[in-house]
C-alpha cells in the first residue's frame, strides 16, 4: 500500500496524512453499515498513514463515536486526531432539528463525546453549521477557552462562507474548513478557497467523490434504500441522476485511458488543487481505502486535467449537493 505523506492543516494545524478518513457512512448515512467491516476501515486508514478521523457527534446520534472509540482501543492517542463536528441537533426519528453553538450547549456537547471517545481532548472541534442565533465570534471564543483547559488543541468550521471565516480568524486561529469540494462541486472557488489562503486556513475537503455518484459503483445504478442520504438528494433524482450519470460515463472513459477507476481519478483531481486541501474519504471498506490511497500515485498533467474538467464541467452537473431545507442552512451557500 502507498504510504501517505504528510501535510500541515493550514498555517496553524496540526501535521496529518495527506488524506483523512470520512466516518459518517459508517453509522447508516448510505444504508446499513457492518461494524467489522467499518473498524478494519479505520485500522487500515491508520496503518497507511491517514492519522485524520472525521466524525461528529450526531453521527447515528452518537453511534459513530462509540464505534470510533472501539476502534481506537489498543492504539496510542498520538497515533491519530480526531475531527468532530458538533450542535447539529436530531429528534428520535433521526431528523435534524437545528444547530446550537451557544457557548453552554458547546461545553454540553464536548463533554459527552470525550466519553463516547474514551479521549481527554479533540485535536479539532468545529460547529457543523453556522448557527443563525449565535455569533461566530462567540462560538470561536468558547471553543478557545475550551482550548486553554486542555479538552481541544484546535478550531475548525464547516460549509461557512468568506465573511464568516473572516470574523472568525479575528477572533483565534482556525486550522482548516471542512467543505464539500469535487470536480462537480466547485463552488469554493470563487470566494471561500481564496480567502481560506489569505488567512492560513487549511481545507478539508468532503464529498470528493459527490457521495458516490463519481464512481464505477454508480455507473448504471437507479434506486437507494430509503435510509441512504442519496434518496433524498436532488443530484440523484430522476432526471437529474440521467443527466449526472453521463458525466460520470465520459469521466469513465479518461479513466479507462489511464488504466484507474472513476473514484481514484476524482480523488487526483482535488489532489491536485493544492497541498493545503486534504480530501476526506468515506470508505466503509478496507478494500475502499486502499484503493483511495492510490489516487497518491495519479500525477494528472495540465492537459490531462483540462481534458477531466471538460468532461465533467461543473456547471453541467444537475440538481443541488442537499435538499432545499440543508442547502438553506449553508452559509457557504449565501
Amino acid at each position: 500500500m502507498t504510504t501517505i505523506d504528510t501535510v500541515r492543516l493550514g498555517a496553524t494545524g496540526p501535521v496529518t496524512g495527506r488524506i483523512g478518513l470520512g466516518a459518517m457512512g459508517m453509522s447508516g448515512a448510505y444504508g446499513a453499515s457492518d461494524e467489522a467491516d467499518s473498524i478494519a476501515t479505520i485500522h487500515a486508514a491508520l496503518d497507511s498513514g491517514a492519522g485524520l478521523i472525521d466524525t461528529g457527534d450526531f453521527y447515528g446520534a452518537g453511534h459513530n463515536e462509540a464505534l470510533i472509540r472501539r476502534a481506537l482501543a489498543d492504539r496510542p492517542r498520538e497515533d491519530y486526531l480526531l475531527s468532530v463536528k458538533f450542535g447539529a441537533m436530531r429528534g428520535p426519528d433521526g431528523a435534524f432539528v437545528g444547530v446550537d453553538t451557544r457557548p453552554a450547549a458547546i461545553r454540553n456537547f464536548l463533554t459527552y463525546s470525550l466519553q463516547r471517545l474514551g479521549v481527554e481532548y479533540i485535536d479539532i472541534y468545529r460547529p457543523a453549521r453556522l448557527d443563525p442565533n449565535v455569533p461566530i465570534e462567540d462560538t470561536v471564543g468558547a471553543i478557545a477557552e475550551l482550548i486553554d483547559e486542555g479538552y481541544v488543541r484546535h478550531i475548525g468550521l464547516s460549509e461557512v462562507g468568506a465573511d464568516t471565516l473572516r470574523r472568525a480568524a479575528a477572533v483565534h486561529p482556525i486550522s482548516d474548513l471542512q467543505i464539500e469540494y469535487a470536480l462537480i462541486s466547485r463552488g469554493i472557488e470563487r470566494e471561500i478557497l481564496p480567502t481560506a489562503r489569505e488567512l492560513g486556513i487549511g481545507i478539508t475537503a468532503y464529498g470528493v467523490l459527490s457521495r458516490g455518484l463519481l464512481s464505477d459503483s454508480m455507473r448504471g445504478a437507479k434506486t437507494f434504500a430509503p435510509d441512504d442520504f442519496r434518496a433524498h438528494s436532488p443530484r440523484f433524482q430522476g432526471e437529474n441522476l440521467t443527466a449526472n450519470l453521463e458525466l460520470v460515463e465520459a469521466l469513465a472513459k479518461i479513466a479507462e485511458q489511464r488504466g484507474v477507476k472513476v473514484a481514484q481519478l476524482a480523488i487526483a483531481w482535488v489532489l491536485s488543487r493544492g497541498d493545503d486541501i486534504v480530501p476526506v474519504i468515506g470508505a466503509r471498506r478496507a478494500d475502499r481505502w486502499t484503493e483511495a490511497v492510490a489516487a497518491l500515485d495519479i500525477r494528472l498533467s495540465a492537459a490531462e486535467l483540462a481534458e477531466i474538467e471538460a468532461a465533467a464541467p461543473a456547471d453541467r452537473v444537475a440538481g443541488d449537493r442537499y435538499a432545499p431545507a440543508q442547502m438553506a442552512m449553508l452559509d457557504s451557500e449565501r
